[in-house]
């Protein structure tokens, strides 16, 4: 229409200002994977056969930094016993799969919302909404370790996948200064990032079907990574009994119905008792079980988990 002004796109972003800015092609996670120079041309199942012989990579990348992983789950453990925290920081995907990992824990193991954190550059809005030019800004990756409160009891996790994010850089090294326990998760090689951590946990990829789409192969790593740090950490402060999550609240049909089940396979109970003793606890597991293992009432039983750390087995092993 004559004399109609364009509008912006609304997904417009300011570019950043004159000045020459860095080539990362050299990084591992922005070269090209030659299998999928013609991805366009390709039929939707050779896609996906693709994206599945490829993503094969992913866990033998992981097991690769299992002495890493270690290390940093031995590291969480201490803290989370002191009163410290386990807190994640990232920029785009990486961010959300911190917040990701972090919201999955109080559900899963009962452990209070501000034991794991997930910060992300951005802040809530970055979860749904790209923000991605905030990464570039060191004043907001230290003005995140500020405004988390970050002590010397905590253990912070960076995770860039591609090594070069100003904001998790910043972050981790405020972290530092903070004397917090500094981790460095990322998906290139020492040659291409490093930074002064305790930890850096490597799991190399390689190139993405699209390149330098780290949401692919090296998000998936990723949250791999932290599904073990988390889950290994939980598992360590007694939130399981073998594969069983014992420490839940029953606090809807699915978890009764679970908690019924975890009491029955432990205890050694029919249903209707287990669920009997689940509701004399208050839909508390770990009560249920310590009150079906020492005969106690509910107040002695917390007593007890109270003296054996939280750990049902102690407790068990310990008739």
């Amino acid at each position: 229409m004559t004399g109609a002004r364009a509008r912006p796109s609304s997904n417009a972003q300011a570019i950043p200002g004159p000045g020459p800015i860095t080539d990362r092609g050299n990084l591992l996670t922005e070269q090209r994977l030659p299998a999928s120079s013609r991805l366009d041309a390709l039929s939707i199942p050779a896609v996906l056969r693709l994206m599945s012989r490829i993503g094969h990579l992913i866990p033998a990348a992981v097991a690769k930094a299992i002495p890493q992983i270690s290390a940093v789950v031995r590291a969480a453990v201490k803290a989370l016993r002191s009163g410290g925290r386990l807190i994640y920081i990232g920029a785009g995907t990486s961010g959300r799969l911190g917040v990701l990992d972090a919201s999955e824990c109080p559900p899963t193991f009962r452990s209070p919302p501000g034991m794991v954190v997930g910060v992300i550059c951005g802040g809530d809005e970055a979860m749904r909404r790209s923000v991605e030019g905030a990464e570039d800004k060191a004043e907001l990756g230290v003005a995140a370790v500020a405004e988390a409160n970050v002590g010397e009891h905590d253990v912070v996790v960076g995770i860039a996948a591609g090594g070069t994010t100003t904001f998790v850089a910043a972050a981790l090294a405020e972290a530092r200064r903070r004397n917090a326990h500094t981790v460095f998760l990322t998906c290139v090689p020492a040659s291409q990032a490093t930074l002064d951590v305790d930890v850096t946990i490597r799991p190399l990829t390689g190139p993405e079907i699209i390149t330098g789409s780290t949401r692919l192969k090296a998000g998936t790593a990723t949250k791999m990574v932290l599904n073990q740090i988390s889950t290994v950490a939980m598992v360590q402060l007694g939130k399981t009994y073998g594969d069983l999550m014992v420490d839940l609240d029953a606090i809807n049909e699915k978890l009764l119905d679970r908690g019924t089940r975890i009491i029955a396979a432990i205890a050694g109970l029919d249903r209707p008792t287990a669920f009997a003793l689940l509701k004399r606890a208050g839909g508390r597991v770990k009560v249920a079980l310590a009150m079906a293992a020492r005969n106690a009432e509910p107040a002695e039983a917390e007593r007890l988990l109270a003296e054996h750390a939280g750990r049902i087995r102690s407790l068990i092993d310990k008739r």
